[in-house]
Protein backbone atom coordinates (compact mmCIF):
# COMPACT_ATOMS: atom_id res chain seq x y z
CA UNK A 1 0.00 0.00 0.00
CA UNK A 2 1.73 3.44 -0.91
CA UNK A 3 1.90 5.94 1.57
CA UNK A 4 -0.64 8.74 2.39
CA UNK A 5 0.08 11.75 0.54
CA UNK A 6 1.65 14.39 3.15
CA UNK A 7 -0.14 17.92 3.94
CA UNK A 8 1.64 20.97 3.42
CA UNK A 9 2.04 22.56 6.83
CA UNK A 10 -0.61 25.14 7.20
CA UNK A 11 1.96 28.32 7.45
CA UNK A 12 3.98 27.40 4.44
CA UNK A 13 4.58 30.25 2.61
CA UNK A 14 2.47 30.91 -0.64
CA UNK A 15 4.07 31.90 -3.64
CA UNK A 16 3.20 35.07 -5.33
CA UNK A 17 1.46 34.67 -8.15
CA UNK A 18 3.18 35.29 -11.97
CA UNK A 19 2.77 38.12 -14.27
CA UNK A 20 1.29 35.78 -16.74
CA UNK A 21 -2.12 35.49 -13.54
CA UNK A 22 -1.92 39.44 -12.83
CA UNK A 23 -5.02 41.16 -13.80
CA UNK A 24 -4.73 43.15 -16.97
CA UNK A 25 -4.65 46.28 -15.37
CA UNK A 26 -1.87 45.29 -13.74
CA UNK A 27 -0.01 43.98 -16.47
CA UNK A 28 -0.55 46.90 -18.56
CA UNK A 29 0.52 49.59 -15.61
CA UNK A 30 4.19 50.21 -15.83
CA UNK A 31 3.27 50.60 -19.53
CA UNK A 32 1.62 53.46 -19.34
CA UNK A 33 3.44 56.06 -18.58
CA UNK A 34 5.62 55.05 -22.47
CA UNK A 35 1.85 55.37 -23.89
CA UNK A 36 1.40 58.99 -22.62
CA UNK A 37 3.48 60.52 -25.44
CA UNK A 38 1.51 58.61 -28.52
CA UNK A 39 -1.66 59.39 -26.74
CA UNK A 40 -0.57 63.42 -26.72
CA UNK A 41 0.14 63.54 -29.79
CA UNK A 42 -2.92 61.52 -31.28
CA UNK A 43 -4.72 64.20 -28.99
CA UNK A 44 -2.89 66.88 -30.62
CA UNK A 45 -4.13 65.57 -33.56
CA UNK A 46 -7.79 65.48 -32.74
CA UNK A 47 -7.31 69.16 -31.43
CA UNK A 48 -5.49 70.98 -34.44
CA UNK A 49 -7.66 71.34 -37.32
CA UNK A 50 -5.20 71.47 -40.05
CA UNK A 51 -2.60 68.38 -40.65
CA UNK A 52 -0.48 70.33 -41.37
CA UNK A 53 0.07 72.52 -38.50
CA UNK A 54 -0.48 69.22 -35.98
CA UNK A 55 2.92 67.87 -38.24
CA UNK A 56 4.76 70.97 -37.88
CA UNK A 57 4.03 71.31 -34.23
CA UNK A 58 4.98 67.31 -33.08
CA UNK A 59 8.30 67.87 -34.74
CA UNK A 60 8.87 71.00 -33.22
CA UNK A 61 7.72 69.50 -30.09
CA UNK A 62 9.87 66.44 -30.17
CA UNK A 63 12.85 68.36 -30.96
CA UNK A 64 12.24 70.52 -28.13
CA UNK A 65 11.86 67.65 -25.90
CA UNK A 66 14.86 65.98 -27.18
CA UNK A 67 16.98 68.77 -26.49
CA UNK A 68 15.29 69.33 -23.15
CA UNK A 69 16.04 65.51 -22.19
CA UNK A 70 19.78 65.77 -23.32
CA UNK A 71 20.08 68.88 -20.23
CA UNK A 72 18.01 67.12 -17.68
CA UNK A 73 19.44 63.65 -18.71
CA UNK A 74 23.05 64.87 -16.38
CA UNK A 75 20.49 66.23 -13.86
CA UNK A 76 18.72 62.77 -13.50
CA UNK A 77 21.83 60.72 -13.58
CA UNK A 78 23.64 62.65 -10.66
CA UNK A 79 20.70 62.96 -8.37
CA UNK A 80 20.04 59.12 -9.21
CA UNK A 81 23.31 58.16 -8.00
CA UNK A 82 24.92 60.60 -5.92
CA UNK A 83 21.27 61.83 -3.89
CA UNK A 84 22.87 65.28 -5.01
CA UNK A 85 20.27 68.04 -6.11
CA UNK A 86 22.73 70.51 -8.28
CA UNK A 87 20.76 73.60 -9.27
CA UNK A 88 24.17 74.66 -10.40
CA UNK A 89 23.44 72.78 -13.36
CA UNK A 90 22.31 75.75 -14.99
CA UNK A 91 25.62 77.29 -15.15
CA UNK A 92 27.26 73.82 -17.10
CA UNK A 93 24.51 74.56 -19.67
CA UNK A 94 25.53 78.28 -19.72
CA UNK A 95 29.32 77.80 -20.34
CA UNK A 96 28.61 74.97 -23.02
CA UNK A 97 26.68 77.44 -24.71
CA UNK A 98 29.48 79.92 -24.84
CA UNK A 99 32.29 77.56 -25.34
CA UNK A 100 30.15 75.83 -28.38
CA UNK A 101 29.62 79.80 -29.96
CA UNK A 102 32.71 80.89 -29.40
CA UNK A 103 34.13 77.76 -31.42
CA UNK A 104 31.82 78.23 -34.28
CA UNK A 105 31.88 81.75 -34.73
CA UNK A 106 35.82 80.62 -35.07
CA UNK A 107 34.63 77.72 -37.84
CA UNK A 108 32.59 80.73 -39.35
CA UNK A 109 34.27 79.50 -42.55
CA UNK A 110 33.16 76.05 -42.00
CA UNK A 111 29.87 76.87 -40.53
CA UNK A 112 29.31 78.97 -43.95
CA UNK A 113 30.32 76.59 -46.54
CA UNK A 114 27.15 74.87 -48.33
CA UNK A 115 28.50 71.71 -47.05
CA UNK A 116 26.26 69.34 -44.78
CA UNK A 117 29.99 67.29 -43.86
CA UNK A 118 31.84 70.70 -43.25
CA UNK A 119 28.78 72.25 -41.12
CA UNK A 120 28.47 69.11 -38.90
CA UNK A 121 32.07 69.02 -38.53
CA UNK A 122 32.25 72.45 -37.01
CA UNK A 123 29.32 71.29 -35.07
CA UNK A 124 31.36 68.41 -33.19
CA UNK A 125 34.10 70.45 -33.11
CA UNK A 126 31.68 72.85 -30.96
CA UNK A 127 29.96 70.14 -28.84
CA UNK A 128 33.12 68.72 -28.15
CA UNK A 129 35.07 71.70 -27.06
CA UNK A 130 32.30 72.32 -24.51
CA UNK A 131 31.88 68.66 -23.08
CA UNK A 132 35.24 69.27 -22.65
CA UNK A 133 35.27 72.54 -21.04
CA UNK A 134 32.13 71.83 -18.66
CA UNK A 135 33.46 68.24 -17.89
CA UNK A 136 36.60 69.99 -16.26
CA UNK A 137 34.03 72.74 -14.61
CA UNK A 138 32.32 69.52 -13.12
CA UNK A 139 35.09 68.10 -12.00
CA UNK A 140 36.31 71.17 -9.89
CA UNK A 141 32.29 72.01 -8.89
CA UNK A 142 31.99 68.51 -7.56
CA UNK A 143 35.00 68.75 -5.52
CA UNK A 144 35.33 72.17 -4.25
CA UNK A 145 31.46 73.02 -3.72
CA UNK A 146 29.29 69.68 -3.79
CA UNK A 147 31.39 67.20 -1.69
CA UNK A 148 31.18 69.07 1.16
CA UNK A 149 27.71 68.75 1.63
CA UNK A 150 26.94 65.45 0.44
CA UNK A 151 24.03 63.90 2.70
CA UNK A 152 22.07 67.13 3.11
CA UNK A 153 19.47 68.70 0.25
CA UNK A 154 19.23 71.81 2.08
CA UNK A 155 22.89 72.74 2.23
CA UNK A 156 22.95 71.37 -1.59
CA UNK A 157 20.38 73.78 -2.95
CA UNK A 158 22.07 77.01 -0.88
CA UNK A 159 25.88 76.15 -2.26
CA UNK A 160 25.08 74.78 -5.74
CA UNK A 161 22.98 78.15 -6.19
CA UNK A 162 25.56 79.89 -4.53
CA UNK A 163 27.96 78.35 -7.15
CA UNK A 164 25.23 79.16 -9.92
CA UNK A 165 25.51 82.87 -9.70
CA UNK A 166 29.49 83.08 -9.39
CA UNK A 167 29.72 80.79 -12.70
CA UNK A 168 27.16 83.26 -14.46
CA UNK A 169 29.41 86.12 -12.85
CA UNK A 170 32.17 84.44 -14.38
CA UNK A 171 30.42 84.51 -17.71
CA UNK A 172 30.15 88.21 -17.85
CA UNK A 173 34.19 89.00 -17.31
CA UNK A 174 34.73 86.26 -20.08
CA UNK A 175 32.20 86.92 -22.75
CA UNK A 176 30.68 90.62 -21.71
CA UNK A 177 27.37 91.10 -20.88
CA UNK A 178 25.89 91.37 -24.18
CA UNK A 179 23.53 88.67 -25.61
CA UNK A 180 25.57 86.79 -28.32
CA UNK A 181 23.56 85.84 -32.13
CA UNK A 182 24.52 82.86 -33.27
CA UNK A 183 23.64 81.43 -36.98
CA UNK A 184 23.08 77.87 -37.73
CA UNK A 185 24.83 76.09 -39.93
CA UNK A 186 24.67 76.96 -43.94
CA UNK A 187 22.80 73.74 -44.80
CA UNK A 188 20.91 73.29 -41.49
CA UNK A 189 18.89 76.58 -42.11
CA UNK A 190 15.76 76.94 -43.49
CA UNK A 191 13.03 73.81 -43.95
CA UNK A 192 11.92 71.04 -45.74
CA UNK A 193 7.72 70.34 -46.59
CA UNK A 194 6.43 67.24 -46.33
CA UNK A 195 2.80 66.44 -46.45
CA UNK A 196 2.04 70.55 -46.57
CA UNK A 197 4.13 71.22 -43.33
CA UNK A 198 7.00 72.76 -42.70
CA UNK A 199 9.99 71.21 -40.78
CA UNK A 200 12.99 73.13 -40.00
CA UNK A 201 16.27 71.11 -40.46
CA UNK A 202 17.95 71.77 -37.17
CA UNK A 203 14.88 70.46 -35.31
CA UNK A 204 15.19 67.23 -37.41
CA UNK A 205 18.68 67.33 -36.22
CA UNK A 206 18.06 67.40 -32.78
CA UNK A 207 15.36 64.93 -32.75
CA UNK A 208 18.14 62.21 -33.86
CA UNK A 209 20.68 63.33 -31.96
CA UNK A 210 18.36 63.18 -28.60
CA UNK A 211 17.13 59.80 -30.03
CA UNK A 212 20.47 58.25 -30.17
CA UNK A 213 21.96 59.92 -26.92
CA UNK A 214 18.69 58.09 -25.22
CA UNK A 215 19.62 54.55 -26.79
CA UNK A 216 23.17 54.96 -26.21
CA UNK A 217 22.55 55.57 -22.11
CA UNK A 218 19.65 53.22 -21.92
CA UNK A 219 22.49 50.74 -23.58
CA UNK A 220 25.53 51.69 -21.04
CA UNK A 221 23.45 51.17 -18.17
CA UNK A 222 21.63 48.31 -18.84
CA UNK A 223 24.14 46.35 -21.30
CA UNK A 224 27.57 47.40 -20.06
CA UNK A 225 29.94 46.73 -16.87
CA UNK A 226 30.02 50.37 -16.32
CA UNK A 227 26.02 50.43 -16.75
CA UNK A 228 26.12 47.61 -13.99
CA UNK A 229 28.53 49.08 -11.26
CA UNK A 230 26.30 52.28 -11.80
CA UNK A 231 23.09 50.74 -11.04
CA UNK A 232 24.87 48.84 -8.13
CA UNK A 233 26.11 51.60 -6.66
CA UNK A 234 22.25 53.63 -6.63
CA UNK A 235 21.10 50.35 -4.85
CA UNK A 236 23.82 49.52 -2.72
CA UNK A 237 26.88 51.57 -2.05
CA UNK A 238 28.47 49.44 0.70
CA UNK A 239 28.62 46.76 -1.41
CA UNK A 240 29.89 48.05 -4.24
CA UNK A 241 32.89 49.29 -2.36
CA UNK A 242 33.44 46.10 -0.62
CA UNK A 243 33.60 44.35 -4.05
CA UNK A 244 36.93 46.75 -5.13
CA UNK A 245 35.25 49.29 -6.93
CA UNK A 246 36.24 52.70 -5.95
CA UNK A 247 32.82 54.17 -5.74
CA UNK A 248 34.07 57.85 -4.87
CA UNK A 249 35.34 57.65 -8.83
CA UNK A 250 32.06 56.26 -10.04
CA UNK A 251 30.30 59.36 -8.12
CA UNK A 252 33.08 61.47 -10.11
CA UNK A 253 32.53 60.33 -13.09
CA UNK A 254 28.58 60.27 -13.03
CA UNK A 255 28.68 64.24 -12.37
CA UNK A 256 31.84 65.14 -14.74
CA UNK A 257 29.40 63.06 -17.48
CA UNK A 258 26.23 64.67 -16.20
CA UNK A 259 28.07 68.63 -16.27
CA UNK A 260 29.24 67.48 -19.84
CA UNK A 261 25.97 66.78 -21.08
CA UNK A 262 24.73 69.77 -19.97
CA UNK A 263 27.37 71.54 -22.74
CA UNK A 264 26.05 69.41 -25.14
CA UNK A 265 22.72 70.62 -24.11
CA UNK A 266 23.72 74.25 -23.96
CA UNK A 267 24.99 73.93 -27.56
CA UNK A 268 22.12 72.55 -29.04
CA UNK A 269 19.62 75.17 -27.33
CA UNK A 270 21.84 77.92 -28.22
CA UNK A 271 21.53 76.94 -31.96
CA UNK A 272 17.75 76.50 -31.64
CA UNK A 273 17.37 79.71 -30.29
CA UNK A 274 20.06 81.29 -32.12
CA UNK A 275 20.95 84.06 -29.38
CA UNK A 276 22.31 83.00 -25.79
CA UNK A 277 22.34 85.08 -22.61
CA UNK A 278 25.04 84.42 -19.39
CA UNK A 279 21.65 83.86 -17.71
CA UNK A 280 20.06 81.12 -20.47
CA UNK A 281 20.64 78.36 -18.25
CA UNK A 282 18.90 79.87 -15.23
CA UNK A 283 15.62 79.90 -17.33
CA UNK A 284 15.68 76.33 -18.43
CA UNK A 285 16.12 75.01 -15.81
CA UNK A 286 12.82 75.25 -14.54
CA UNK A 287 11.49 73.04 -17.71
CA UNK A 288 14.98 70.86 -16.16
CA UNK A 289 13.02 70.57 -12.85
CA UNK A 290 9.59 69.80 -14.15
CA UNK A 291 11.05 66.75 -16.22
CA UNK A 292 13.62 65.16 -13.83
CA UNK A 293 10.31 65.49 -11.31
CA UNK A 294 7.32 64.36 -13.60
CA UNK A 295 9.73 61.28 -14.73
CA UNK A 296 11.09 59.93 -12.02
CA UNK A 297 14.21 61.45 -9.73
CA UNK A 298 16.98 59.19 -11.19
CA UNK A 299 15.11 57.32 -13.83
CA UNK A 300 16.49 58.06 -17.43
CA UNK A 301 13.51 56.33 -19.33
CA UNK A 302 11.56 58.43 -17.04
CA UNK A 303 13.55 61.37 -18.04
CA UNK A 304 13.01 60.72 -21.84
CA UNK A 305 8.99 60.49 -21.49
CA UNK A 306 8.66 63.50 -19.34
CA UNK A 307 10.60 65.99 -21.56
CA UNK A 308 8.88 64.30 -24.89
CA UNK A 309 5.49 65.12 -23.37
CA UNK A 310 7.25 68.85 -22.03
CA UNK A 311 8.09 69.36 -25.33
CA UNK A 312 4.51 68.21 -27.19
CA UNK A 313 2.32 70.12 -24.24
CA UNK A 314 4.22 73.14 -24.89
CA UNK A 315 3.67 73.55 -28.66
CA UNK A 316 0.02 72.42 -28.70
CA UNK A 317 -1.11 74.62 -26.11
CA UNK A 318 0.83 77.86 -27.09
CA UNK A 319 -0.72 76.82 -30.38
CA UNK A 320 -4.37 76.61 -29.11
CA UNK A 321 -4.01 78.61 -26.05
CA UNK A 322 -1.26 81.06 -25.90
CA UNK A 323 -2.39 82.40 -22.54
CA UNK A 324 -2.23 78.91 -20.73
CA UNK A 325 1.54 77.99 -22.46
CA UNK A 326 2.97 79.77 -19.19
CA UNK A 327 1.33 77.32 -16.95
CA UNK A 328 0.77 74.31 -19.06
CA UNK A 329 3.56 72.52 -17.72
CA UNK A 330 3.01 72.99 -13.99
CA UNK A 331 -0.15 72.04 -14.28
CA UNK A 332 0.66 68.81 -16.27
CA UNK A 333 3.57 68.18 -12.96
CA UNK A 334 0.57 68.55 -10.80
CA UNK A 335 -1.43 66.20 -12.90
CA UNK A 336 1.32 63.55 -13.40
CA UNK A 337 2.24 63.67 -9.81
CA UNK A 338 -1.57 63.13 -8.40
CA UNK A 339 -1.84 60.24 -10.88
CA UNK A 340 1.90 58.90 -9.99
CA UNK A 341 3.49 60.87 -6.88
CA UNK A 342 6.45 59.18 -7.32
CA UNK A 343 6.92 60.09 -10.86
CA UNK A 344 6.22 57.94 -13.95
CA UNK A 345 9.41 55.73 -13.97
CA UNK A 346 10.37 55.84 -10.31
CA UNK A 347 13.56 54.18 -9.60
CA UNK A 348 13.49 51.31 -6.87
CA UNK A 349 16.16 50.56 -4.92
CA UNK A 350 16.85 47.61 -3.26
CA UNK A 351 16.27 47.23 0.59
CA UNK A 352 19.53 46.65 2.38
Amino acid sequence: MSPAPQQAPQNAPQHAPTITHLPLSERLKPWLPVLLVPVLIVAGYFAIPQTSSWLTLTVSGLAMGMMIFVIASGMTLVFGLMDVINFGHGAFISFGAFVGTTVLLMLSSMTGAPSLFLNLLAISAAVLAAMVVTGAIGWGFERAIVRPVYGSHLKQILVTMGGLIVAEQMIYVLWGGQEIVILRPETLKGAITFAGATLEKYRLLAVAVGLVLFLAMRAVLRRTKLGLIVRAGVDNPEMVQALGYNITRVFVGVFIAGSALAGLGGVMWALYQEVITAHMGNEIMILVFVVVIIGGLGSVEGCFIGALTVGLMQNYIAFLEPKLALVSNIALMVAILMWRPMGMVPVVKAKG
